[in-house]
């Protein structure tokens, strides 16, 4: 009683009125039917991905990773390291000893050399020895000679074109083309520019201020007339569209998209739980039925079994395998020794081998008679210290 005291104000004043209170239940209870196949459908269907994604997905991922990498990968890296690397080895060497180094030589020892001893030393030569003392020569004729002859050229020219161009042209312009110039600037001035000057300022300034004023005033009638036209259109539309519109929205649709959202939310949630509710009793079931059964069945036949399998067949096979293995091992080796002695022999049969050392003789000891820097084989030590010094005699 005290809970329904304190939550009934909150209830009226969040705006809902009687009849949403009462029309409330009815549609939550409605949408949760239509609601619960929809998410215990979802829950099934997220449980039946997560359980094929843990128990089939993955492991088929990793066996085709797997299967990839020993099919593809691993031979084509072998490839790529043991028979398309020396190849492209192989190739560049050929390619450049085909296309690179013939090239090469023909330019380092063909091209530049007759280029260097056919035309440059020539050309510098050539340079050198005659357009040198060539173009010395034509500076002193032109710095001698031509230059001042230009020079008097260039005045008279110049004196000639003056006196036959420029003055009388000068002359024309200054006694005849500016004074008509003057004179007919003052007759346009006076006889055009100051009568249409006036008549702007006297004439149709005024008139077009009267002008501007006339339309001015219609203007402001006009522009008053559609103002007040859509002030009542504005209030018309306002009053038969509007405020209906809102109306409905604010008191009808907002309230009942509220409604709707709330008991879809809540419907989703409820069913929710039912849905859990229902997977655990089917996980429970499905568990006493199967699981512990096969569990049962595993502990108590399946692992004695695969222990007896293991200690009594897989060992011992295992054992046996590794033993196999080093047998034959042992036999790859023997058999490689005895083919690289074959080969060994075989090529000394054929070329010869190296020089054995003499035999010497037993108990012979090398040793340096005193007086010689020399090791002398199989001749008798002297003491440290000898009263003679004759150098001791060879044996043998």
């Amino acid at each position: 009683m005290e809970y329904g005291k304190h939550q009934a104000p909150a209830r009226y004043e969040s705006g809902d009125g009687c009849l949403t209170t009462l029309v409330r239940i009815p549609v939550r209870i409605v949408v949760l039917v239509l609601v619960l196949p929809v998410r215990m459908v979802w829950d099934a269907l997220v449980v039946g991905a997560r359980a094929a994604d843990r128990i089939l997905l993955r492991p088929l991922g990793r066996a085709l990773a797997w299967l990839l990498d020993v099919l593809v990968a691993i031979p084509a890296r072998w490839l790529y390291a043991q028979v398309l690397t020396p190849l492209g080895h192989g190739l560049r060497w050929l390619a450049a000893a085909v296309f690179v180094w013939p090239w090469v030589a023909l330019w380092r020892y063909v091209v530049v050399p007759g280029v260097r001893y056919g035309i440059v030393v020539p050309l510098g030569r050539l340079y050198e020895w005659v357009l040198i003392p060539i173009g010395r020569g034509a500076r002193w004729v032109w710095g001698a000679l031509l230059h001042p002859a230009g020079r008097g050229v260039a005045a008279a020219v110049k004196w000639l074109l003056t006196a036959v161009f420029v003055v009388p042209l000068v002359l024309l312009w200054r006694d005849v083309l500016k004074p008509l110039g003057l004179a007919a600037v003052w007759l346009v001035g006076h006889l055009i520019v100051l009568p249409l000057a006036w008549t702007y300022r006297e004439v149709l300034t005024p008139l077009g201020h009267g002008i501007a004023r006339l339309l001015g005033l219609l203007a402001s009638g006009v522009e008053a007339a559609c103002r007040g036209l859509w002030a009542a259109v504005r209030w018309l539309v306002t009053v038969v569209l509007v405020i209906p519109v809102v109306w409905v929205y604010r008191r009808v649709l907002s309230p009942a998209g509220r409604e709707i959202a709330a008991a879809f939310g809540v419907a989703w949630r409820v069913a929710g739980f039912l849905s859990r509710a229902v997977g655990r009793a089917l996980a429970w079931l499905a568990w006493h039925l199967v699981g512990a059964p096969a569990a049962w069945a595993y502990r108590t036949v399946c692992t004695p079994v695969g222990h007896f399998l293991r200690d009594a067949v897989l060992a011992p096979a295992g054992r046996a395998a590794l033993a196999v293995g080093r047998t034959a091992r042992e036999t790859l080796r023997t058999a490689r020794e005895t083919v690289r002695q074959a080969r060994r022999d075989a090529w000394r049969a054929l070329v010869g081998g190296p020089r054995e050392p003499e035999p010497r003789e037993p108990g012979s000891v090398l040793a340096r008679t005193l007086g010689s820097t020399t090791t002398v084989p199989s001749a008798v030590p002297e003491p440290e210290i000898s009263l003679r010094n004759e150098k001791s005699a060879r044996q043998g």
